[in-house]
Order: structure tokens, then sequence, then C-alpha cells
């Protein structure tokens, strides 16, 4: 199993993908794998769901679907977050995690 490959998890309709998010930072941006997950910093100040409204468009944007079809499921408060991504298959989002610049 690669190391992607536990960061990214099969699911109906899509995938869950274990995040850990930076709130506050100078840019926001998918900086890469972290461990068993997905490294995100984003500007939104950590308060009243505004990081976790970011971290959703990032992704969106990131693996290329719709603002709508990615929500953060686990881990409203924490660093350590779970994010089902719909519209995708397990294989595409590692694909893009794997891809330089990704």
């Amino acid at each position: 199993m690669s190391r992607d490959a536990a960061v990214v998890r099969e699911r109906a309709g899509g995938v869950t993908v274990e995040i850990l998010a930076s709130a506050g930072a100078s840019v926001s941006k998918v900086r890469g794998l972290h461990g068993n997950a997905l490294k995100v910093a984003v500007r939104a100040p950590p308060e009243k769901g505004k990081a976790n409204a970011e971290i959703e468009e990032l992704l969106a944007e990131f693996f290329g679907v719709a603002r709508n079809h990615v929500s953060v499921v686990a881990g409203q408060t924490a660093r350590a977050k779970r994010v089902v991504v719909l519209g995708i298959t397990a294989a595409q989002a590692q694909a893009r995690i794997a891809a330089p610049g990704g």
C-alpha cells in the first residue's frame, strides 16, 4: 500500500481524505503529504467555521470537483480532519496528490 493510499479511502460516490490543517497561513495551499494525511494551509482564521469553509473550497479546486461536493465530516475544531469528496475515485485522488505541485 502506497503512503497516499492511507490518506484516501474509497466510499460510495467518492472518497474520504485525511487532512492536517493549518489556519491563519500566509497563503492557502495544499502542501503535500505529512504522515498519513494531506497537509493543507489556509489563510482564514480558525473561528466560526471560516477555516473549514476555505479548506472545502481549496480541496474542491485541487481535486477538480464542484464546491458542494466537498465537506468536512470529522474534526471540525481540530487540526486533524476527515473530508468527503464526491465525484472522484480513490485512484483519481491519489493521482492528483502524487502529481507535481499536488
